[in-house]
């Protein structure tokens, strides 16, 4: 979440009349993530979050997730649910940009996640994929394994700039992964951005997922992968295999992998990491200035990418 897009006054109250929510009260921006601008809302009625679309997200994409969000909820997935209006349109424009009025999701992300927070993010994550199953919309995969190699291809003098030597050795992995990579696994809709500060706890307990931005039909293991790149490094950098396999055993508890999924495992993981170390090297130069936001660093993922590099069967278990 972030802000970039600055609302009035004026400009919230005419958003708010077309709903059945009554007066605002509040709105307080999000300094979180880099893609949308988010805010807190309080009316009269409670509390939501109004979200402002911009920068990677395309409009035409916008009814995808926003349709999931209400194909979950319905079949019992906790996700924040798009608020109709009185015409039951959900999709709605502030300052000439397209936005949404979601409920609010009650729970904490937890920052350092342990070992049992991996078990109930993994069944979580299986949830979504057991829920999401029937949605009759789809949407490829734009930051998949094909995006990859033209996405650096503007990408190799800042690659460069961060680590002298770095564009050969991603150059290098990108070839591996374009070889390796697996076809034929079991697909579906995917959250492909399965990190802890978009995952809700109580109690311990799994209780809900937001930012559903870049979900996508992909192979359901894919997601999986991505859930251990970001939830299973410590701070240090090291791959924490407690964790891993804690997170897995969560998702087989209530999806079994196939024995093609395991053994894709490795290079998904290898992938997901690239996947997210390019989109960070990409922000990390095209963050507006005087954004609330702080763009996130593209080393966290340069490491993890040697680690996935020097352990090619390190999640195979």
């Amino acid at each position: 979440m972030a802000v970039y897009t600055d609302i009035t006054d004026e400009e919230l109250a005419t958003l708010l009349a077309d709903f059945d929510l009554g007066a605002p009260l509040s709105l307080k921006g999000v300094a979180e993530g880099v893609e949308n601008s988010n805010f807190l809302l309080e009316t009269e009625a409670g509390r939501y979050f109004l979200t402002v679309y911009e920068r990677r997200v395309r409009p035409q994409d916008l009814p995808f997730f926003l349709e999931l969000l209400r194909w979950i909820a319905a079949r019992g997935f906790p996700s924040a649910t798009p608020i109709p209006d009185r015409a039951g349109a959900i999709l709605k424009s502030v300052r000439g940009k397209p936005c949404a009025i979601v409920s609010f999701l009650s729970g904490l992300a937890v920052r350092r996640p342990g070992a049992a927070h991996c078990r109930e993010a993994g069944a979580g994550l299986a949830q979504l994929h057991l829920a999401a199953q029937g949605f009759p919309m789809s949407r490829a995969n734009d930051l998949g394994q094909a995006a990859w190699a033209p996405m650096f291809a503007g990408l190799t003098a800042a690659a460069e700039d961060l680590k002298p030597g770095l564009a050969a050795t991603i150059s290098s992995d990108l070839e591996l992964l374009a070889d390796r990579w697996p076809k034929g696994l079991p697909d579906g809709v995917i959250h492909a951005d399965f990190f802890p500060d978009n995952v809700f706890f109580k109690q311990g307990k799994f209780a809900g997922a937001i930012d559903f931005y870049f979900a996508c039909v992909d192979a359901l293991a894919y997601d999986v992968a991505v859930a251990l790149n970001a939830w299973c490094f410590e701070a240090d950098g090291s791959f924490n295999i407690t964790s891993a396999r804690q997170l897995v055993a969560g998702y087989e508890g209530v999806r079994k992998l196939s024995d093609l999924e395991r053994a894709a495992l490795p290079i998904l993981a290898h992938g997901a990491a690239m996947r997210f170390f390019l989109t960070r090297l990409h922000d990390w130069g095209a963050t507006p200035q005087g954004a609330l936001v702080r763009p996130k660093d593209p080393l966290e993922y340069e490491r993890k990418l040697a680690v996935h590099r020097s352990a090619p069967d390190l999640v195979l278990f």
